[in-house]
């Protein structure tokens, strides 16, 4: 494994000390300073001068800065450590907490996978996996974002809040540098490291598939979007199906009116007033034939409808949906995008590791997908 930067940065300041370079009672630079000299994240640079502390090279006196120890530690007890040590050291300084914040408890549908496997590559790593629920709230995301930072994790995994703003300890953490991976969606204009799904092409792929099956007339339902992308951008790539089939995309046909699968609402109230619009949207709109949802738990809500009026699926309507529960107790299986969870998963842990580690990572990271043929269509 690649040495830290906050290692090498220890290692560097260390040798300073070593050699006189810096002497007994000199200021030893700023976290602002290292991360500057460095190209790193404050984050980085307070980790390394946390270590310097501990070995007993500098004290940091407060509100005035770092000093090098005027009684230094014996540097010849210190030797250079083989690369088993070096994994040892790492694994214990590994048996931290990591932060993961998710809006409710993740279905079968969409979600569950990804925390399994964000658990087994925690566990791996020897990290400790410190979880909170928001249920869509964004007072509970500050909450739960001051909370870990209070409990000293050493990075954070967030499925936002879906809504029109980012909570403001949200955005101090992306100011700050501090590691932080986002799932599912990415904050539109924020510099932060972000796991998804290619939700344009898939959404894109799904609407030419049911146009290769005959349908001309194709609505997508959806909860509002509300700056966010994981939304917006399938909303994108049902209408870039439309204008790739040169056809014009009536507005009537994007319903962004379903409140009953977001976590914040009273959902047995919800969900009836979802099949009312969906009713109305049906009766209003005679010439659809097919329809896209944003979410497994709309699909079925759709499907109720439809059966309600005396419809039939496919017969007289197809339907296409994002994700699928593995299991069913029943025989409709919608045609429908899996998405990678167990990559989506799996990125995240390492992207953040990378961050702890003072690496730079990218900031947008998509994951493939499947286009999953049901019985739907």
């Amino acid at each position: 494994m690649e040495t830290p930067l906050y290692e090498k940065i220890y290692l560097n300041l260390l040798n300073q000390i070593e050699k006189g370079q810096l002497k007994p009672r000199d200021q030893v630079p700023t976290e602002k300073e290292l991360a500057d000299q460095y190209q790193v994240s404050r984050i980085t640079s307070k980790k390394a001068l946390e270590k310097l502390v501990q070995i007993g090279a500098i004290e940091r006196i407060r509100g005035k800065g770092s000093y090098v120890s005027q009684t230094l530690p014996d540097f010849g007890t210190m030797h250079p450590r083989t690369n088993s040590e070096q994994r040892d050291l790492e694994n214990q300084e590994m048996n931290e907490l990591i932060g993961l914040i998710i809006p409710e408890f993740f279905k079968d549908c969409f979600g569950r996978q990804i925390m399994s496997m964000i658990e087994k590559r925690c566990s791996e790593l020897k990290f400790n996996l410190l979880v909170k629920l928001t249920y869509g709230s964004q007072e509970a995301e500050e909450e739960a974002i001051n909370t870990m930072v209070q409990q000293q994790v050493k990075g954070i995994i967030i499925f936002p809040v879906h809504g029109q703003h980012y909570t403001t300890s949200l955005l101090r953490l992306v100011l700050e540098g501090f590691p932080l991976v986002l799932i599912d969606r990415y904050l539109k204009g924020i510099p932060a490291c972000a796991v998804y799904t290619d939700n344009h092409t898939a959404a894109q792929n799904l609407t030419e598939f049911l146009f290769s099956r005959g349908h001309e007339h194709i609505a997508f339902v959806s909860p509002p979007e509300e700056y966010t992308s994981s939304i917006e951008e399938r909303i994108q790539g049902f209408k870039t199906a439309y204008l790739q089939k040169e056809i014009a995309v009536s507005p009537n046909y994007i319903l962004t009116d379903m409140f009953s699968t977001l976590p914040t609402f009273d959902r047995s109230a919800e969900f009836v007033e979802d099949q009312i619009k969906l009713r109305n949207f049906i009766q209003e709109n005679s010439h659809v034939t097919a329809f896209i949802a944003c979410e497994y738990e709309i699909a079925c809500v759709l499907a109720q409808v439809l059966k309600s009026l005396g419809k039939s699926i496919p017969d007289d309507y197809a339907i296409a949906c994002f994700d699928h529960p593995a299991w069913l107790y029943n025989d409709m299986i919608f045609t429908h995008i899996k998405q990678d969870e167990e990559a989506i998963g799996s990125q995240a842990v390492e992207l953040l590791l990378k961050q702890i580690q003072g690496q730079t990572v990218p900031i947008q990271n998509m994951v493939d997908y499947k286009l999953i043929e049901g019985n739907t269509i």
